[in-house]
């Protein structure tokens, strides 16, 4: 995605920047952890006086859980001594060089709030959005500040889900871009930049693609919710948790991807073709895939790499035995 090249510079945050998340629901709590916990003072702004009063006791409850499973370095105190609960907007972004907008998903609430944001804080502050369905393009386009606008969708909860999708806008200044990805993997999270901007960019659409699969498969009277969940939870996600999808497929066929494109993608395009959907695998598509597959994999490293996928959910599997 081709980004802004207007000349308005921004430079990089020092080490010691600090953050305002604004919203301090479950999202805006999590955010507020991954900061505090990577050595950044957090600003914190919500005018809800109830999640307001909720979200120090959350912190010691994530703080406390993360450390007795060995996944934290830092106690409450240290933690809470990097965030502040300001009484306003205008508090909490001064001094700021990142904002973290954690507000409802609406539209109309996301517009009237960045606007705000866009008239508040300095110029060379960047603005990202915790969005899970909405573009920046549609809250941010006609902002006078629009270049330094942009989506960063995290994994729920980010402090477990390290994964953030970086969704920049066609308006979206490159260097900003950068400053977004580079302040968020200093929190530990691990950015994927989007190339282009689409609704539920690309985390909610595989999420959507197998939950309506999931409520046809229902309705259709096939299996129960229970089922569904197990079959992933036991099969799908047990594997998906150690190599993706594309991965799967190319260590569940010898031969790569490509021969299991061979072999099953007209059974999938019947599948898609059940449900009104026509995205054939053509032979070009195939042919990238396979590619990029290949590059990460060559064909001579296959069997060594479909052991170390074996050895990996052994590993997962004795986890949940000793848990349970």
């Amino acid at each position: 995605m081709p980004q802004s090249d207007k000349s308005q510079e921004y430079p990089a945050a020092s080490d010691d920047a600090s953050v305002a998340v604004i919203g301090a629901g479950s999202i805006g709590t999590a955010f507020t952890f991954v900061f505090a916990a990577a050595g950044r003072n957090v600003q914190v702004y919500e005018p809800d006086t109830e999640q307001r009063a909720k979200l120090l006791p959350r912190l010691r409850q994530i703080t406390a859980d993360l450390n007795e499973f060995g996944l934290a370095e830092i106690d409450a105190e240290t933690l809470l001594d990097h965030v502040s609960v300001e009484p306003d907007l205008e508090s909490a972004l001064a001094g700021v060089a990142y904002v973290q907008e954690c507000g409802p998903e609406d539209l109309v609430q996301k517009r009237s709030l960045f606007s705000t944001l866009d008239r508040l804080a300095g110029p060379d502050v960047v603005l990202a959005s915790s969005s899970s369905m909405i573009t920046a393009s549609e809250f941010a386009g006609s902002l006078p500040g629009s270049a330094r606008c942009l989506v960063a969708h995290p994994g729920n909860p980010p402090y477990l889900i390290r994964v953030v999708e970086v969704v920049p806008a066609p308006f979206t200044a490159a260097e900003v871009l950068s400053r977004a990805t580079e302040f968020l993997g200093a929190a530990d999270l691990t950015p994927v930049v989007i190339k282009k901007e689409l609704c539920g960019f690309v985390f909610n659409r595989l999420q959507g693609a197998l939950l309506r699969e999931a409520y046809c498969l229902v309705r259709d009277g096939v299996v129960g919710v229970e089922d569904i969940d197990r079959l992933v939870r036991d099969g799908l996600g047990l594997r998906w948790s150690v190599v993706g999808p594309f991965e799967t497929v190319d260590l569940n066929t010898r031969g790569g991807i490509a021969r299991h494109a061979e072999m099953l993608g007209p059974a999938y395009a019947k599948m898609g073709a059940e449900r009104g959907q026509d995205d054939p695998w053509t032979p070009d598509l195939v042919a990238r895939v396979e590619a990029e597959r290949r590059s990460l994999l060559p064909l001579d490293q296959w069997s060594e790499r479909t052991r170390w996928r074996d050895r990996a959910i052994m590993g997962l599997l004795r986890t949940r035995r000793q848990k349970h």
